[in-house]
């Protein structure tokens, strides 16, 4: 076992030793038959009105015959999926005991996803989650770091495997970490009457491309997608986003079951000026929370700038086309005011598996003040006028359930 707070090798073996082993997640699915009117909440949540997500008559007359669900929907945390293995197996219980790693800092730093199928509404889903991959990698900010990347790999009730969504959390030792800051000071300035008017024109002039195919002939590498604006970040924005996405990993509920919740993960709260205590996550939603750990102010959810940068890309393809991998990394916080700028440059045309026409696009959530917070990239295939229609990707490595995708996704991770 690692000693406290330090990377020891032992630690970095004991760690490796789980990958591939099922576990429970630690929360519920808030979904577990999700309906257009679950499509049309959580879109809302993170700002896009697209029909083909909530509209029955819209969805019956795309090439989907029904409403399906955002790409954001299928996977986040905690939003949809009953756990396929309810427990850990008897024999890994003593493996999968404690943390290998314990005491050792780690930040949320990056996230893949991709997606195989649609899901149709009313349809139960199911997951599987297990650690995929523990990479030792030189860090800018510590000697050693290690990328611990978990997945949930995604099907609905017909067996159909639908996506996975994968997590990186990077271990550094807290004492080399902190030997270096990350971050400047953040100056908020208010907007100019100017400003204000350019960001809603921008918002004035976006929308969903619809039913108008995108046709891969039509695209060259070194177009431009977008941009898109999602700002300025207001604590309603916050609101919105929980009402359609839940309260995450921590289970957080009010009152009573607060108090369950409490018991259950006591070093989670803190108390506030009037001495009662609250959720660590109110740095979200409240400032002088947010100043207790070390930001100017409130700030968002990396998942947040993740879902905007699907909406970047779901409004440019059209209906006819499909989001098959979407990564981003998360630079930098996105304070309250602040405003996200996205964009998007076409990087390569090509045909995918041999026979599928798609594109690479690198992405990119840019703030007022000019600095990027949350670079990434998509792979998206398109229909084609001599090729036609868009086939779906295949899962990884062929596999045809669940824990054969997370052997797959793991052997990826290995080679990299």
């Amino acid at each position: 076992m690692s000693e406290h707070g330090q990377i020891t090798d032992e630690g970095v073996a004991r760690l490796r030793a789980r990958i591939g082993v099922a576990e429970p997640h630690p929360m519920p699915p808030f979904y577990t038959v999700p309906t257009a009117d679950t499509f049309r909440n959580v879109a809302t949540a993170y700002g896009d009105d697209n029909p083909l997500w909530c509209d029955p008559e819209y969805g019956a007359k795309t090439r989907w015959g029904s409403p399906i669900a955002p790409p954001v929907l299928v996977g986040g945390d905690t939003l949809i999926g009953e756990d396929e293995v309810d427990k850990v197996a008897p024999e890994h219980r003593d493996l999968m005991k404690g943390d290998p790693l314990r005491g050792v800092h780690a930040f949320y730093a990056a996230s893949a996803r991709e997606w195989w199928a649609p899901l149709y509404p009313m349809r139960r889903t199911f997951r599987r989650n297990a650690l995929v991959a523990a990479l030792d990698k030189p860090s800018e900010f510590a000697e050693r770091a290690i990328h611990e990347w978990t997945a949930q790999v995604f099907r609905d009730e017909s067996g159909s495997l639908l996506s996975g969504q994968y997590r990186n959390m990077i271990r550094t030792e807290r004492s080399k970490a902190r030997e270096r800051k990350k971050y400047d000071a953040v100056e908020l300035r208010p907007y100019t009457d100017e400003q204000i008017a350019e960001i809603e024109a921008q918002y004035g002039r976006e929308g969903a491309r619809g039913s108008e195919p995108r046709w891969w002939e039509d695209v060259s590498e070194g177009d431009e997608v977008g941009p898109m604006v999602k700002g300025p970040l207001t604590v309603t924005d916050m609101v919105c986003w929980h009402s359609g996405m839940g309260m995450g990993l921590y289970g957080v509920k009010p009152l009573r079951l607060g108090y369950q919740n409490r018991t259950r993960i006591p070093r989670f709260f803190h108390r506030d000026e009037l001495n009662v205590p609250d959720v660590m996550q109110r740095v979200h939603w409240d400032s002088e929370f947010a100043r207790r750990s070390g930001n100017p102010t409130t700030f968002d959810y990396g998942r947040m700038r993740e879902t905007w940068l699907v909406h970047l890309c779901t409004d440019w393809m059209g209906d006819d086309a499909w989001l098959w991998k979407l990564d981003c990394e998360f630079r930098r916080f996105n304070y309250v005011g602040d405003t996200q700028w996205l964009r998007g440059t076409i990087t390569r045309k090509f045909l995918a598996s041999g026979d599928r026409p798609a594109v690479d696009i690198e992405l990119s959530a840019t703030n007022q003040r000019g600095e990027e917070t949350t670079p990434g990239h998509a792979t998206i295939l398109l229909p084609s006028r001599k090729l036609g229609a868009v086939r779906l990707p295949d899962p990884p490595g062929g596999a045809t359930d669940l824990q054969g995708a997370l052997l797959a996704i793991s052997a990826e991770f290995t080679r990299q």
